[in-house]
């Protein structure tokens, strides 16, 4: 294959105008020249992808040096040298930018100049799982990219546009939409959507999905968890459910196997952040991901700050390469992720094995060693009568275990329970069982299964 991409390609956004327009007319027609460029872009071999990265981190890094304070003070400080001929060399000079930067330096972070042709200015907000919140600025282009992104992952996955989806989240009321929402009605006329707050009771979320029958569920992989488990429990079934969608959260090869088993459906999972937008989409044909390296560049790096390998775990480092309102460069989220090998699929995007979730979700051994806990349900569930549990790592020697029941454990049940804990966590801990009635979530609503207080 050649080096050169395809004739067609043109870079996608640079300082004075753009290509696809943030404010199309008609929109429907953009979007869909959209999904045609991405369509090529994808098939390209990682290193094309890559160099035409660094053609769109050159634009942004000119204009970022230009009009925002925060990276003109922090590149000429780590004296990086011309933006214009950046390398990947030269790149990972650049400081991270951590959520406690953009909390403290929101104003300096955001660009003095206003590009016209990227559209209006937008806002953005995560609360974050550690309770930090951060208000990003994006613009209309940005959010167009995101609607790009969305409609790409429902073509990868051959989902049926006009079907009826259901929802169970955050930051929405309990309605009846008529279509899955504006950011795919540009191109597709859409099904009904239907929406319930995940503030709802388990309870009233089953009888919600089975009045409602929907073709595709959309909800946390938390709660998708317990409500397999409980439509397994009574016997339950949601015979049109075609597939089940999660975001925000871990998945676990327990939850894809859970879902199977209730509804013998798969579960299509996405990584995203509402500061960045779509990260990476699982690949149509395997359980990994692919960067969505059209948008973002991600990097996976070890607490060296070096790039890992395959099969190695590290930090996640994001840049938006089309934010020219609020740009986010060399973005340490807190996330971690495992580095995958080239996908069979024939895509050239990276490849991401798994999100592992945040450092305070690793379990610290008391020789100092680290290590992601695996504690599945099939390791206690049958135990004990337990619905819900969390485990928080008190001290090197200490975990306790947060558990929803409906009665107190035996003796012989705290027994079992304690050494099924520690079996699975690889260390004999002191485990202090604490019955709850619920298990509350965390400030930004997400539910993480393991808490280390140590690493907090």
């Amino acid at each position: 294959m050649s080096d050169a991409p395809p004739s067609s390609f043109v870079p996608l956004s640079g300082v004075e105008d753009i290509v696809w327009p943030a404010v199309p007319a008609p929109l429907g027609a953009s979007m869909l020249a959209m999904q045609f460029q991405l369509g090529q872009s994808e098939r390209w071999p990682g290193t094309i992808l890559h160099q035409w990265q660094f053609v769109q981190l050159r634009h942004l890094l000119i204009h970022a040096l230009a009009y925002v304070p925060h990276y003109r003070e922090s590149y000429t400080a780590a004296g990086v040298g011309d933006p214009a001929q950046i390398t990947p060399e030269t790149w990972i000079q650049i400081p991270f930018l951590t959520r406690r930067d953009i909390q403290d330096r929101g104003a300096a972070l955001r660009s003095t100049r206003v590009l016209a042709s990227h559209g209006r200015w937008l806002e953005y907000g995560s609360s974050g799982s550690t309770g930090e919140p951060i208000r990003v600025h994006g613009t209309e282009l940005t959010n167009f990219f995101f609607g790009a992104l969305a409609l790409r992952n429902h073509l990868w996955h051959g989902h049926d546009l006009g079907a009826k989806l259901a929802t169970i989240r955050t930051v929405v009321g309990n309605a009846a939409l008529p279509s899955w929402g504006p950011a795919l009605d540009v191109a597709f006329r859409t099904g009904p959507c239907v929406t319930l707050n995940i503030v709802a009771d388990l309870d009233q979320q089953i009888r919600w999905l089975l009045e409602q029958q929907p073709a595709y569920l959309l909800t946390h992989p938390s709660n998708l968890s317990d409500l397999a488990r409980e439509f397994i429990r009574r016997d339950l079934g949601l015979p049109g459910l075609r597939e089940a969608w999660t975001f925000g959260e871990v998945v676990s090869p327990e939850l894809r196997a859970a879902c199977n088993r209730a509804w013998g459906v798969k579960l299509t999972d996405v990584y995203t952040a509402e500061e960045v937008g779509y990260i990476a989409l699982q690949c149509p044909e395997r359980e990994h991901y692919h960067v969505q390296a059209e948008n973002v560049l991600v990097e996976i790096v070890d607490e060296q700050g070096r790039a890992c390998r395959p099969g190695a775990v590290g930090r996640v480092v994001i840049t938006t390469l089309h934010n020219f309102a609020m740009p986010m460069i060399r973005y340490a989220n807190g996330d971690y992720a495992e580095v995958g090998e080239h996908c069979s699929c024939g895509r050239g995007l990276p490849v991401l094995r798994r999100i592992m979730g945040r450092a305070r979700n690793m379990v610290t051994l008391p020789d100092g060693s680290r290590h992601w806990p695996s504690f599945p349900a099939e390791s206690w569930e049958t135990i004990a009568p337990i619905r819900q549990i969390q485990l928080v790592q008190r001290s090197l020697s200490t975990v306790e275990a947060r558990v929803v029941v409906d009665r107190d454990l035996t003796i012989d049940e705290t027994r079992r329970f304690k050494a099924a804990l520690q079996t699975t966590l690889g260390y004999p801990f002191e485990i202090d069982i604490a019955r709850v009635q619920a298990i509350q979530r965390s400030p930004g609503l997400k539910f993480e299964d393991f808490v280390s207080k140590l690493s907090a």
